[in-house]
């Protein structure tokens, strides 16, 4: 089963340190995580323990523990991070194949279901492609986020 610590940590990595971007509509950022979601804490004073309890209470589906493969825990998380929980749930669902009623945009018995009877390898693949695209069509829509394409992407390919 999949083990949150191991998910929160490769995020944690992922998002780095303090940064105050102004191309970055959330603002400063220590972590992935912004003054909005944690208001009256100093964001640049965040420590790892902060992050890691934050995550916990905002980001860790119940029904994440039970996915088989860490592999795909990790990346949905990571992605739940970077675009949003809903977001995540959605691509994933998109690269199950599942049709248009099925994007519930909520990781549901259905989608855990259907992520744990498919190849874990082929489901990452496909899930990194509708990602990008997702990242692509952010960065066409708004030109400010076009400096960030090639971090996100990393990150996605990673």
């Amino acid at each position: 089963m999949a083990d949150f610590r191991t998910a929160v940590l490769i995020t944690i990595d992922n998002e780095g340190g303090y940064v105050d971007n102004p191309n970055d509509k959330g603002g400063p950022t220590k972590y992935g995580i912004t003054q909005s979601d944690m208001p009256g804490k100093v964001i640049a004073d965040l420590t790892t323990a902060d992050a890691v309890a934050y995550y916990a209470e905002h980001y860790w589906k119940p029904l994440y523990s039970q996915i088989t493969d860490q592999d795909i825990v990790n990346k949905l998380f990571d992605m739940g991070v970077l675009f949003g929980t809903g977001e995540a749930a959605y691509l994933l669902q998109r690269a199950l194949n599942f049709l248009p009623p099925q994007w519930t945009k909520i990781f549901d018995e259905p989608t855990l279901l259907a992520t744990n009877a498919t190849d874990p390898a082929d489901l990452l693949k496909r899930y990194k492609m509708h990602l990008l695209a997702h990242a692509m069509n952010i960065a066409n829509a708004n030109p400010n986020n076009r400096e960030f394409i090639t971090g996100w992407s990393r990150r996605i390919q990673l």
